[in-house]
């Protein structure tokens, strides 16, 4: 059979086309074309590409075919489920194979050695001891017919040793595991539990790895010699060639979805890939998700339950303070609490919401924030045009002078950052040792590692944190957490707020009392009697699924439809705002009308919460529908066929999680 002389590339571009290229003068290579790199001409220069095929037929007229320029790889990249991922992707997410593929396989040149970690020896797990609910559920996830299940328990409960046990009978079927975690700084205490279970036959795959480390990776499991891959979102991409079974910690966390092209949420790829190759998958979590509470109470997951803590400690004591009239984040209460725990040698982590930093309109005496009439999400305050404004449906309302609620006078916008937080701790606690873990401490190298790793070890007292300090660590000395406004989500212009509030309060809450029954939770708040802060600090879950799962269904909102946002942005605002309109105009005519059941909706153009970033004017377009295929389709033949105009673009998020 001759060799080929020509090959279909894509370059990581939001252009959905294959290109024709012809393969260099004396080419000559036995080996599979697919999945390799290239570098090629592309219109004024020369780029990199990946090559997806070879063309049925000698093009037309081969004169005008280019030639490639050099082939990078001599093996491809793509394992044996990679292409057909990638095209899922592209059409799922509304984005280019080429932009997809991008996304998913690794870019260096060359491997080299991942740097600070061994797994030369391997421990047995015989000899350990489950509980009888770790038995049943580990019985039930490798016995059972089934292919779905969602691990739920509380914090220490040991859902972790039920994940190793079930990888541990996939290995042992000679097939191959994917265990996801939701953020890399996650990655560091798991990879050493795996390594020392597992031995070598671990992988990790994360973006913090240089390109070299994360190529050395992929092409350990490329080749089967790593059997067991960790890693955060994008190590669902891994080359495994026989998945056996893919585990989702911490399910309800949104770092499992992409916040840039491609917008996928690493849970739906795993059920995709699970679907296609027959692998179990496991969800877990203290706190699922509502689209998962769902799924659960309507039988399409099986609920495998953990109910106690297995390492001595038990549920802390949670106590609410409330804020109304303090004018420090810290109130009487909870320093007092502070300065108890470091006197008995004991360490304190301060939780901070910072996604509730927003332009909220409130009451600073009693709470009260400013709801859309017709969405039931926070109103955000736009200061220049002295206007309360939905971004959902673009309901405006004038400021109020005067509380509604309790008569203050004292309303309008206030914001607390860490920073500020850890100036009054250290006036306060003088003589502790004192460590911030945020977005801006992790910007330097190394740095979450080692704040964790030193927290873990008991050579830092006190722990000031954001979302980072509220995810699935362990900390055998940490007595006191304090949550110290744990109302700040609620204003946010987002109808996942409430959920989103309740769960960091579940979450943050269950990094006390691990190991020792004397853990206490102080909750700060401006809300006392909120529903999501009230019913977190008493534990009341299903209290708390149910009233929040009627709301949604009572507005039409995720899990009982699906949603699409399509932001417009670019410099020029009346651009963007008349492109948004454009494109709401042509997407209402696509679905015309209310009619038959699942007919798609839509709302807006309306200004973005953040209504520039990076000097971009943003405004946005949502499509809502419970007829997912229909509203799909529609959506795809408008973005296709009309154009964005000169000097606007758009990004397209299906199923969104973050809507500012």
């Amino acid at each position: 059979m001759a060799e080929p002389r020509w090959v279909q590339v894509v370059f990581p571009i939001p252009l959905d086309r294959e290109f024709t290229y012809r393969l260099p003068d004396g080419w000559s290579d036995p080996g599979p074309l697919e999945g390799r790199r290239v570098k090629a001409p592309f219109r004024t220069g020369v780029k990199e590409g990946l090559i997806v095929g070879v063309p049925g037929a000698e093009p037309s007229d081969p004169s005008k075919i280019k030639t490639i320029v050099d082939v990078v790889d001599d093996v491809g990249l793509l394992g044996p489920h990679t292409l057909a991922t990638a095209r899922w992707v592209a059409r799922q997410y509304v984005c280019s194979l080429g932009e997809a593929l991008g996304a998913m396989v690794p870019v260096a040149r060359r491997e080299r050695n991942l740097p600070g970690w061994t797994a030369d020896e391997q421990a047995s797990d015989h000899d350990l001891v489950l509980s009888d609910e770790q038995t049943a559920a580990v019985r039930a996830i490798t016995q059972e017919a089934g292919h779905l299940y969602y691990l739920r328990g509380m914090t220490g409960s040991g859902k972790t040793e039920v994940f190793l046990q079930a990888a541990r009978w996939v290995l042992d079927q000679g097939r191959q595991v994917v265990y996801l975690v939701p953020e890399i700084a996650l990655t560091w205490q798991l990879r050493d539990t795996l390594a020392h279970r597992f031995g070598p036959t671990v992988a990790v795959l994360h973006s913090g790895l240089t390109p070299a480390q994360k190529l050395k990776e992929w092409r350990r499991i490329q080749t089967g010699v790593a059997r067991l891959v960790v890693g955060a979102r994008s190590a669902v991409f891994a080359p495994v060639g026989d998945p056996g079974l893919f585990i989702i910690d911490e399910e309800h966390e949104g770092g499992y979805k992409s916040s840039q092209t491609p917008r996928y949420h690493a849970r739906q790829v795993a059920l995709w890939l699970a679907a296609k190759t027959g692998a179990k998958v496991v969800l877990g979590s203290a706190t699922p998700s509502l689209e998962a509470v769902h799924l659960m109470r309507t039988g399409r997951l099986q609920t495998l339950n953990l109910s106690r803590r297995l390492a001595g400690g038990a549920p802390p004591a949670i106590r609410l303070v409330n804020l109304k009239g303090s004018t420090s984040s810290l109130t009487p209460e909870l320093i007092d609490a502070v300065h108890q725990t470091l006197g008995r040698g004991r360490q304190v982590i301060l939780f901070l919401n910072r996604r509730g930093f927003t332009q909220s309109f409130r009451c600073r005496t009693c709470g009260y924030e400013a709801q859309c009439r017709n969405c039931s999400v926070g109103l955000t305050w736009h200061k220049s045009r002295h206007i309360l404004l939905c971004h959902y449906c673009g309901y405006q309302a004038r400021p109020v002078e005067v509380c509604p609620t309790c008569g203050s006078l004292d309303v309008g916008w206030a914001v607390v950052g860490t920073e500020h937080i850890e100036a009054e701790i250290q006036t306060l606690f003088a003589s502790a040792r004192i460590a911030r873990l945020d977005s801006d401490t992790t910007d330097v190298k190394g740095h979450a590692e080692a704040v964790i790793h030193g927290f873990r070890q008991g050579e830092i007292d006190l722990l000031i944190g954001t979302q980072m300090v509220a995810k699935g660590l362990n900390f055998p000395g940490l007595q006191l957490v304090g949550i110290l406004h744990a109302d700040l989500g609620l204003g946010l212009p987002d109808f996942r707020a409430a959920e989103r509030v309740y769960g960091l309060i579940r979450q943050v809450s269950g990094r006390a009392g691990r190991f020792l029954p004397d853990g206490q939770v102080i909750v700060q708040t401006l809300r006392p009697d909120s529903a999501p802060v009230r019913l977190a600090a008493e534990g009341r879950d299903e209290e708390f699924w149910t009233t929040e799962l009627a709301l949604r269904e009572a507005l039409d909102f995720p899990p009982f439809t699906r949603l699409v946002r399509v932001v417009v942005r670019g410099k020029l605002e009346p651009n963007v705002r008349e492109e948004a309109g454009r494109l709401a105009l042509a997407l209402r005519q696509a679905f015309p009308g209310p009619g038959s059941p699942g007919q798609p909706e839509v709302l807006g153009p309306v200004e973005c919460p953040l209504a520039m970033v990076a000097g971009n004017h943003r405004w946005q377009v949502l499509v809502r529908s419970t007829d997912f295929p229909l509203m799909h389709h529609g959506l795809r033949s408008v973005l296709g066929n009309v154009a964005p105009r000169s000097g606007t673009y758009r990004e397209i998020d299906v199923d969104p999680l973050n809507m500012l």
